[in-house]
């Protein structure tokens, strides 16, 4: 597969069933995301639905807080995991405004979110001008060259690992 082929393909899921309260959130991260431009932010929205059915929404501040990487999708997570007292958002669902790029893809799988869903997909937002492409062929192994990342041979690189596992108290991860 060339990397022209893997920036073209949208995320898949083998599951195309319909989750309750699907297209009310979505709709809910796309007027989220309407708003947000009005406001003077990115066309981004998002939000997290908790088991319990608790509602945490998030809109792109990256311009407003200068902040790369405050996607709506990771300010939804920040908010739902803040409401929470806990990290672990196991069985939430997270809805976005449009498809989310790796980072955002990244934070849904750290906060353990159960499912997500998305209203527009990559090539929409490349055609109004956000183009994460690239990024996924870095993730994908196709573009390296776009930032090198190389371990550097140091004696002490074990060092805060051994003091992880010594500590009782830690919060496992």
């Amino acid at each position: 597969m060339t990397s022209a082929d893997h920036g073209n393909r949208g995320l898949q899921h083998p599951e195309s069933a319909q989750h309750p309260g699907q297209a009310q959130y979505l709709e809910q991260a796309v007027e989220l995301a309407t708003r947000n431009v009005a406001e003077g932010g990115g066309p981004f929205g998002a939000v997290v639905v908790t088991p319990d059915g608790r509602i945490h929404t998030g809109v792109n501040r990256v311009t407003r807080d200068n902040d790369p990487t405050a996607h709506a999708e990771v300010v939804a997570i920040r908010a739902a995991a803040a409401a929470a007292a806990d990290f672990d958002l196991t069985g939430s669902v997270l809805y976005a405004s449009c498809e989310p790029c790796p980072m955002c893809l990244a934070s849904a799988l750290w906060a353990r979110v159960g499912r997500v869903y998305y209203a527009a997909d990559r090539h929409g937002a490349a055609a109004a001008g956000f183009d994460d492409a690239l990024f996924y062929d870095y993730f994908s192994g196709a573009a390296p060259e776009l930032m090198p990342v190389t371990k550097g041979d140091i004696p002490t690189s074990d060092v805060p690992f051994q003091a992880w596992r010594a500590f009782d108290s830690r919060k496992e991860y």
